[in-house]
């Protein structure tokens, strides 16, 4: 069991992520072709099977094809957006690096000062 604070991190965390919808890859390419039934059971059935894989061949290929785009498409949307907000995340952990070096350099420096200052005491 998720103790309640944990719990209420945790969903604070869910909604302030960006909810981006990302397309179906499989929605604009319409339904995959059905491989064909074959028969070797004499020239006829055979002929009609080799030209059914035929059709099948050509509809298999540009319905893979056209998945295969739609698929890059959408990986590439969602690594865009990764990298954003990657590049975010990057940012703020470096300025608080930043402030936080500045305060140790400042205090230290007042710190130096101080010490020489009363090193005579």
């Amino acid at each position: 069991m998720i103790p309640r604070a944990r719990l209420s991190i945790l969903s604070l965390l869910f909604a302030c992520a960006p909810s981006v919808a990302f397309a179906d890859p499989l929605a604009n390419c319409g339904a995959e072709p059905e491989a064909p039934p074959v028969s070797t059971k004499d020239v006829e059935h055979y002929n009609a099977s080799v030209d059914r894989f035929q059709s099948y061949e050509k509809d298999a290929r540009a319905y893979n094809a056209c998945i295969s785009a739609a698929a890059r498409k959408e990986e590439s949307a969602i690594s865009d957006e990764a990298g954003v907000r990657i590049a975010k995340i990057h940012a703020q952990s470096v300025a608080v690096q930043q402030r936080i070096a500045d305060n140790f350099r400042k205090i230290g420096a007042v710190l130096a000062a101080g010490a020489k200052k009363l090193q005579h005491h």
